[in-house]
């Protein structure tokens, strides 16, 4: 917002997302795993349209959701279980201090301007996350001291420290490859070296990405993917219904699926995500510096009668900042059960009861139907709340994100392992605590070990702390045509990679 967004945002769904459009007649070209006269045009639902194109200078997820594995490549990636495999590098080596590696590049990858790619274009990639970037996420380059080319297929990079963090961030959009003579127009025009070349956007509509019939590896199925966005869940099911889209990317409204689960024509698709769907309080407000505040705001919530009416019971209730899938996960439910009675002696105490609260919320179908819920519950602890509703994505970037004009928020955050980027003084949530600060940093120099024990004990600090409320997990929820293979079960990564799915 999750982004993601930062952009983390949020994702916003941030996510999330969901894409589609009419699907189209057969392709003329060929690819492995393809006939000819095979259909090979393929439509995806989505919501959360992206403001621009350009995730260097613009928040949200909705970018890399589209475009990150798919146009944009990176050095390395994740695979299904999250292991960090090769990419565009297709082997590298760690210095025994841990402070410099050195990767070993494909040789034969080619941008869609078609200028080859070289060491001299990561060196390029990873000197402008620092120099030209402005979102909140190219903080995690700022480890990195120099990065050098050995020569065109060899890259060198050495970090000022020790960082546990550094390459698992070189899986996400931070580690994107650009072409120099291909980020003038990157909000309109991006240029990458993936399976899928940026074809063109119908603002307010869709983004159609066609085959990179010169990619370097395996050739994707599918000639033409168009993601096509719906702010309406309904409109967004009634897509798939009538053979507009092939797949619902996203299911917003999970109490509808049941129209799908009893038509053989469809499957669907259920496992987990990064999407926190977060809660968030602005920190930097005297109301909520008071941590009694923030903990009866906890406890004033029923989380799981919430999951059940704002979100069909779909979901996993987590207590902090970390997914199941992440390897310092706990279940901190139990830190701030439902308590009303706590809740309003808590606000009693700290002098909150009876004050009001605006909750600003994105014009997203989770965020409106969980916002209801926690307006009732609240006041049920004596609280006042109103609620703003803010276009998604631009009012709500603005006016939430960048200025931090709110009380509370509800957004899912759906970038991978975001913990310290979320709570940090710098951040929307303006959550200042050295003690978490000194967690993140021993989790990030340490070994592995000291790396899980430590984020542990962060997560743990901000739901003490109360920081925010963690509403739920989202669950990754697609439903797709039968025929339509290559689905992810979880969603764990920024990108929808379309370069697996197939017919």
């Amino acid at each position: 917002m999750k982004s993601s967004f930062s952009t983390r945002a949020v994702a916003f769904l941030a996510s999330a997302a969901l894409l589609a459009v009419t699907a189209c007649s057969a392709g003329s070209g060929t690819s492995s795993g393809s006939s000819p006269g095979a259909n090979q045009n393929l439509a995806i639902g989505l919501v959360a349209e992206p403001a621009s194109l350009d995730f260097t200078t613009t928040d949200g997820a909705a970018i890399p959701q589209a475009l990150l594995g798919n146009v944009y490549e990176t050095l390395v990636k994740q695979d299904d279980s999250g292991k960090i495999v090769p990419s565009l590098a297709k082997s590298w080596t760690v210095s025994p201090d841990r402070k410099t590696y050195t990767f070993d590049l494909v040789d034969n990858a080619k941008f869609s301007n078609d200028k080859q790619f070289t060491a001299a274009d990561a060196v390029f990639s990873i000197n402008r996350v620092k120099s030209a970037w402005t979102i909140s996420l190219k903080g995690a380059m700022d480890v990195v001291s120099a990065a050098k080319a050995l020569s065109p297929t060899q890259l060198q990079v050495t970090l000022a420290k020790p960082s546990n963090d550094w390459l698992f961030r070189m899986t996400t959009r931070i580690g994107a490859m650009f072409s120099e003579s291909g980020v003038s127009a990157l909000a309109t025009t991006p240029i990458g070296t993936g399976p899928f070349k940026f074809s063109k956007w119908n603002r307010g509509d869709s983004i159609v990405l066609v085959r990179n019939d010169g990619y370097w590896g395996s050739k994707p199925f599918f000639q033409q993917i168009t993601l096509k966005y719906f702010k309406d869940p309904t409109a967004l099911n009634n897509a798939l219904l009538t053979g507009t889209i092939n797949v619902v990317g996203t299911v917003q409204a999970p109490e509808a699926l049941s129209q799908f689960t009893s038509n053989d024509k469809y499957q669907v698709i259920e496992g987990t995500t990064n999407g926190e769907v977060l809660l968030s309080f602005n920190n930097s407000r005297p109301v909520f510096k008071d941590v009694r505040t923030r903990q009866a705001i906890r406890q004033a919530i029923d989380h799981k009668a919430l999951l059940d009416t704002c979100f069909a019971g779909r979901g996993k209730l987590i207590g902090s900042m970390v997914p199941p899938t992440d390897p310092w996960y706990e279940d901190l439910t139990g830190v701030a059960p439902y308590d009303l009675v706590k809740a309003k002696s808590l606000l009693q105490a700290s002098g909150a009861a009876g004050k009001t609260l605006r909750l600003r919320l994105p014009t997203l179908p989770y965020a409106t139907s969980c916002g209801q819920v926690v307006k009732s519950q609240l006041e049920q602890a004596g609280l006042k709340v109103q609620i703003d509703q803010l276009e998604f994505p631009a009012a709500w970037l603005t006016t939430v994100f960048k200025n931090a004009d709110y009380d509370m928020s509800i957004i899912a955050h759906v970038e991978p392992r975001d913990l310290g980027a979320v709570f940090n003084p710098k951040y929307y949530t303006r959550y200042d605590d050295p003690t978490l600060q000194g967690y993140l940093t021993a989790a990030d120099t340490g070994d592995e070990a000291a790396q899980v024990d430590n984020l542990k004990k962060a997560a743990r600090r901000i739901s003490e702390q109360a920081a925010g409320d963690w509403l739920f997990l989202l669950p990754n929820l697609m439903v797709a045509d039968k025929n339509i293979k290559g689905l992810p079960t979880n969603a764990i990564t920024e990108n929808f990679d379309l370069s697996k799915l197939a017919r």
